[in-house]
């Protein structure tokens, strides 16, 4: 049995026909990326040396990449160990690299670039419309790849979003500059699932950007614009949430806006900035009034 034969073994199971619509789609672009190293390779001949090597490959498009390949990688061989097809899982033996913690935070004007050049052209606009999802809503970008229509609510401006990472639930409102522009994108893709799908269908059928593709094209858009070439779009979450901290929101209500369920995971959002002292001592001079 190969990779791909364990796989489709797999997809076929409870465990995979449980998983959310967008956790199997990023299952399955990530198994075609694992096919594609692996080609005809028997599960049973794997070695730990050939997995380790690949993952090395991998890493040179990127770490995240390589971890989330490993991470489905591993839960198809765990069940191929589980059904007897193997006995072991050499990606198991993997140590997978820490992705460096960044801390990049975009200033408004640049947020308003990036959004008139995408909007400009029809090619960008998916890219920005996820782009300023995020940023508005202080969310993680793959969460807004995958964004269906079942998720907005245009008569109450509202949207639901149960956040892959950790399954947070929240509860969003949608500015009128956002639901002009949702409206306008329902008008042109409403007729199928997602949101913010590539622009042109493949095979017929309009997908999300893939991970990859997502990370591909906005490094693209950036240099275009351009912007500083350290900028990623994943950084427009962090950004949200910074200018929430700096504008005095109380923990909790940006808890309850990011799913945060730790105020130890919003720290790193904390910068010392001039907004944010200068806030801090204006109300402590106000109150001395």
């Amino acid at each position: 049995m190969d990779l791909k034969r364990l796989a489709e073994d797999y997809k076929n199971s409870l465990e995979y026909r449980e998983l959310r619509d967008e956790t199997k789609v990023h299952y399955d672009y990530m198994l075609r990326c694992l096919f594609t190293s692996f080609k005809k390779s028997s599960v049973k001949s794997l070695t730990s040396k050939q997995c380790k090597l690949a993952y090395d490959k991998w890493c040179e498009r990127g770490i995240s990449f390589a971890n989330h390949i490993v991470a489905v990688a591993n839960v198809v061989m765990n069940y191929g160990v589980r059904m007897e097809h193997v006995d072991t899982n050499p990606f198991a033996t993997i140590k997978k690299r820490s992705v460096k913690s960044r801390s990049v935070v975009w200033q408004p004007d640049d947020v308003r670039k990036l959004l008139d050049y995408a909007y400009s052209d029809f090619k960008w606009r998916n890219i920005g419309l996820i782009a300023q999802m995020a940023y508005e809503w202080c969310q993680r970008i793959g969460d807004m790849r995958v964004l269906t229509w079942d998720a907005i609510d245009f008569d109450k401006q509202r949207c639901y979003i149960q956040q892959s990472k950790r399954r947070a639930e929240v509860f969003l409102p949608i500015s009128d500059e956002l639901t002009e522009m949702l409206t306008q994108q329902e008008q042109d893709f409403g007729f199928q699932k997602y949101v913010a799908p590539r622009p042109n269908p493949i095979n017929g059928k309009y997908i999300p950007y893939s991970m990859y593709k997502m990370s591909l094209y906005s490094k693209q858009l950036i240099r275009l614009i351009p912007l500083p070439e350290d900028f990623r779009l994943s950084d427009l979450r962090r950004t949200g949430t910074t200018e929430m901290v700096e504008a005095g929101v109380g923990m909790a209500q940006i808890m309850s806006v990011t799913g945060h369920a730790n105020p130890q995971s919003v720290k790193p959002y904390i910068k010392n900035t001039y907004d944010s002292a200068n806030y801090a001592l204006t109300a402590r001079r106000n109150r001395d009034i």
